[in-house]
């Protein structure tokens, strides 16, 4: 990320993370934490009408894990009128097998929640400049970004909303996303190095009581624990 860094000009005071309560940003947080410590750190969840709500259990846990304060906000007015599958009040199934069979290469997979980072990153942006941050970080990788699958995951996506939030806030705040150009094993391989207690994050599509195994990010949240050589501890 020294490309986007590099534009960040104001003094550092302190970093806002957000936290789904998935592997990427439970291992972002950490990133954060050891970085900067935990009292520099704070972590926003965000509601946007999903179907469920473990995700918010387990950015709690997480948030509690690393004594960071935690704060949410409700955007879920904003995708009524989306019929994605990842909502509520859709009526569409969710697609299962992994995302390189979902998606031609050219349009998002089904479960894209429309411009979901965007929207998560600008109100990050406000509540950031509200709390003294000069950083916001999330946990985009690059697994996400592949066959325009998750287009608000990739790094050219990153460069472009980084811009627009440092020239709108006079470079008082900018955007980071250290796992940009990492696959999800990489951060799987960097939150083990650091300690992340996985079995405190929650990817799954559904709201089952063990994930399904079957939707997009479950499979690849099993593979890139598989490539570390270690077993995904919800799976146990």
């Amino acid at each position: 990320m020294d490309k986007v860094s590099a534009v960040c000009r104001k003094e550092f005071m302190k970093v806002l993370v957000l936290l789904s309560g998935g592997v990427d940003s439970a291992t972002c947080l950490a990133l954060a934490v050891e970085k900067y410590g935990a009292e520099n750190v704070t972590a926003l969840s965000t509601e946007y009408g999903q179907k469920h709500s473990k995700e918010g259990m387990y950015a709690q846990k997480i948030a509690e894990h690393y004594r960071v304060t935690r704060l949410t906000i409700d955007l879920s007015n904003i995708m009524e009128y989306s019929d994605c599958s990842l909502l509520a009040h859709s009526g569409k199934e969710i697609q299962k097998g992994a995302y390189s069979e979902q998606t031609d290469g050219k349009n998002p997979v089904s479960t894209y929640v429309p411009f979901r980072n965007g929207l998560f990153l600008s109100a990050a942006a406000a509540i950031g400049l509200s709390i003294g941050a000069s950083e916001i970080w999330y946990g985009a990788h690059a697994d996400d970004a592949a066959g325009a699958a998750y287009p608000d995951c990739s790094m050219a996506f990153v460069e472009k909303i980084n811009a627009a939030i440092m020239e709108g806030t006079a470079g008082m705040i900018c955007v980071k996303a250290p796992y940009a150009n990492t696959n999800k094993a990489g951060v799987v391989k960097d939150g083990l190095r650091m300690g992340v207690p996985y079995e405190y994050t929650w990817s799954c599509y559904e709201g089952g009581d063990k994930p399904c195994g079957k939707c997009g990010t479950c499979i690849d949240r099993q593979r890139a624990f598989e490539e570390n050589g270690v077993k995904d501890p919800l799976m146990e």
